[in-house]
């Protein structure tokens, strides 16, 4: 039997852009690398929550070129892997 192929989730543990890649190098603490996870894995897929809303709202403010850059960089990849 031939089992659907299913594709793997994303290891949010490790960073899936280049932008957060290059934003760790230059975390100063472990609250700034989690912080920048957390907003890379929330434009990757929100999750609800008031708690979660809120962190994100203020990475962001801090963060509004990072932001910017992350969404960016993920609208490429989803329009890339788009079948013609």
């Amino acid at each position: 039997m031939n089992e659907p192929t299913r594709r793997a989730d994303p290891d949010f543990s490790k960073a899936q852009t280049s932008v957060v890649r290059r934003a760790l190098a230059d975390a100063q603490d472990h609250t700034a690398l989690a912080d920048l996870l957390f907003l890379e894995r929330w434009e990757l897929a929100p999750v609800p929550g008031a708690a979660a809303a809120l962190r994100v709202v203020q990475i962001r403010r801090a963060n509004p070129g990072l932001t910017a850059a992350i969404r960016a960089e993920i609208a490429l990849a989803r329009t890339s892997a788009r079948p013609t």
